[in-house]
């Protein structure tokens, strides 16, 4: 008896939950709130500080590498002892004694050494440094094409919210309805006219509409609780779309894929950032020229500075042969080189392909609108002739049942097909734009 209680408390659940508070929402205020507050969008946002930072690591390619130490030593190494007093300048005519020469005193040493490094020449670093800018683009036009699919969910969703909440006004009024009907058919029994299987199939039929309108109900629930995750917001009640499902008129639409597209021109970036590396790593067969410098304190005491030095040059570096890894690894930028041009291609012959059927899907989902309200109109026609004919005992119980199913049935496919049309004209928007 306890587990029957627990299964009818979970199907009154949907019309608890429905209870909860109504909360109207436009459709230009939840697109508001998904562009500034979606997670998707933030995780986006970071990935391209991620890449805006490898491109700036690439200013090393000009600027100088600066550093500063402070070091103490002490030894009795011979040839140390007299590089350190040279160092210090406390070096006198005694400490040229050879035995002083051979074995020294210890000697402390105390040094602070500012070190710059300068580059001058380094090809291969410029071709990576383009290449991290042509990446750190490409993660900016794929933050601009997510804002584009997210603004697409969003509306879909936004529908799917008014498709819900339709559905379940379209159920309550065929609720009342067979309610009605429930009464009109009671009262004919009690005065002879119908027979008790008539009553039991109009019960039947109070019944299907009831548990239909329950799952109506928990599909409002489901449709506000994914609205308000893409918002990222936590909502106490019921979100309840402001903005009625009406057929969208259509816009002017372009006819071939456009490359300035956001998702395409981030594959095009991609391409560039592979084609970039693969010159960066043809150039490290040249020599690189860098300048370097120091200036150097020196005493026998902590952070003194008695003595100073400074030292200045440049150095032209050429690595000749590294066991071939350098030819292996040219070898796989060119490879993953020609990979992105040619899933690029790829890419842009499936988007065409995407955009084709999105046309074509418009296109039956036009044709499709004008027969389901052709058909509306026809089975409300029937619906009213038939409940007329019913009150004055002309029309049998199951004509009348199977009239305002039709109704019923056709005002939801209805409505279901301008979700269908505004959606396909919605996705073929978001295909060719630009």
């Amino acid at each position: 008896m306890k587990i029957n209680k627990f299964f009818l408390f979970l199907g009154f659940l949907p019309a608890l939950v429905f209870a909860q508070e109504i909360i109207p929402i436009s459709k230009a205020e939840v697109l508001e709130k998904v562009s500034t507050q979606n997670n998707q969008l933030k995780i986006g946002e970071q990935q391209v500080l991620a890449a805006k930072g490898d491109y700036n690591q690439t200013n090393a390619v000009f600027l100088p590498n600066i550093s500063a130490s402070h070091t103490g030593m002490a030894t009795t190494n011979p040839l140390m002892a007299f590089g350190f007093k040279l160092n210090q300048e406390i070096v006198t005519q005694a400490d040229f004694d050879p035995n002083k020469l051979n074995d020294p005193s210890q000697i402390n040493l105390f040094a602070t050494k500012f070190e710059v490094q300068q580059p001058l020449i380094n090809v291969d670093g410029i071709f990576q440094r383009k290449a991290a800018r042509a990446t750190w683009e490409a993660t900016q036009m794929q933050l601009a094409r997510t804002g584009d699919y997210l603004s697409l969910e969003t509306e879909k969703a936004y529908m799917q919210l008014q498709l819900a909440y339709k559905s379940v006004e379209v159920l309550e009024k065929a609720f009342n309805a067979a309610n009605e009907n429930l009464r009109l058919a009671n009262n004919s029994f009690k005065q002879g006219y119908l027979q008790q299987s008539d009553v039991l199939a109009v019960q039947v039929r109070v019944t299907e509409v009831e548990n239909q309108l329950q799952y109506a109900k928990s599909n409002v629930i489901n449709a506000s609780e994914y609205l308000t995750m893409l918002m990222n917001e936590e909502v106490s009640g019921v979100l309840k779309p402001t903005d009625s499902l009406t057929v969208s008129s259509e816009l002017n639409s372009a006819e071939t894929l456009s490359n300035s597209r956001a998702d395409i021109q981030a594959m095009e970036f991609a391409a560039e950032a592979y084609r970039q590396n693969y010159k960066a790593d043809k150039m490290t067969f040249l020599p690189r020229l860098n300048a370097f410098g120091s200036y150097e304190l020196y005493d026998d005491q902590i952070f003194q500075a008695d003595a100073n030095g400074y030292l200045f040059g440049a150095a032209l570096t050429w690595n000749l042969f590294e066991g071939s890894k350098r030819f292996g690894k040219t070898q796989k930028s060119k490879a993953e080189f020609n990979k992105a041009n040619l899933e690029l291609e790829q890419y842009k012959a499936e988007s065409q392909l995407e955009l084709n059927k999105a046309k074509r899907m418009l296109q039956d989902a036009k044709s499709n609108l004008k027969l389901t309200e052709l058909a509306l109109e026809q089975s409300k026609e029937a619906l009213r002739i038939r409940t007329n004919r019913f009150k004055e005992g002309l029309e049998r119980t199951t004509d009348l049942l199977m009239a305002e199913t039709q109704y019923s049935q056709k005002q939801l496919e209805y409505f279901n097909t301008v979700f269908q049309h505004n959606y396909a004209l919605a996705y073929l928007q978001f295909l060719t734009k630009n």
